[in-house]
């Protein structure tokens, strides 16, 4: 069962998922794990097929939402490489039979064979539904996010752990500076492409719009991190 209350994208682990209509897809988010791991669920409206994204912690969780949506998981994303976004992909896998998909240069470190390599400027299709793929290199080489265009013109991204409120995603994971990396990505890729009214859908806790953040990208460049 879903929330009743309007989606303001505030979900914390044990509550129900949030889901929004988009017009064109509907989005559930689903919070788990200590982490507070966000797993989405977007689904065609047109033909009910479903892109499940970060299969972190607890399938059976997972599983509830997608059994409560009434769609068809023909597909599963993964932003980033990182343990505590895949725990739960391969049983996802293994339920709903669906085709993987990740960023190429983090494709070789998750748990399952990946059967999509996606790259920057790629285009995943659910149903009549156009998610548009961003490389944002940084968190890890190959991270990626996802953006859709709502019923109302209105752009939508699930960022994974590149950009939350406040600031991008830890980059301390590797030997290469990877803040400069992110940062540029980030700006250039997410706030130079997309209008303030984009809404963000991160990998961890609540979601932001680029125009609560914009004004702090100065900030962010000049505390390097």
């Amino acid at each position: 069962m879903s929330n009743t209350k309007p989606y303001d994208g505030n979900v914390t682990p044990g509550d129900a998922p949030a889901t929004r209509d988009l017009g064109v897809a509907r989005l559930s988010k689903l919070s788990v794990s200590g982490m507070h791991n966000n797993v989405y669920l977007l689904t065609d409206a047109a033909t009910g097929q479903a892109l499940l994204v970060d299969a972190a912690n607890d399938w059976p969780q997972i599983a509830a939402m997608i059994d409560a949506d009434g769609g068809k998981v023909t597909q599963i994303a993964t932003t980033h490489r990182h343990a505590d976004h895949t725990g739960a992909l391969a049983d996802a896998v293994t339920a709903t039979g669906a085709r993987t998909l990740a960023g190429a240069d983090d494709a070789d470190h998750l748990p399952v064979p990946v059967d999509v390599p996606l790259a920057d400027g790629d285009r995943v299709q659910v149903g009549q539904v156009r998610l548009d793929v961003i490389h944002l290199r940084g968190h890890t080489p190959g991270s990626i996010a996802l953006a859709l265009t709502d019923a109302d013109g209105r752009a939508h991204v699930l960022t994974g752990d590149s950009l939350f409120p406040g600031g991008v995603g830890a980059t301390d994971h590797y030997d290469y500076q990877s803040f400069p990396q992110l940062i540029d990505d980030v700006e250039q890729r997410l706030f130079g492409r997309y209008d303030d009214s984009t809404w963000i859908y991160p990998g961890h806790g609540n979601d932001t719009t680029l125009g609560t953040e914009r004004a702090q990208l100065p900030q962010w460049r000049a505390r390097g991190w």
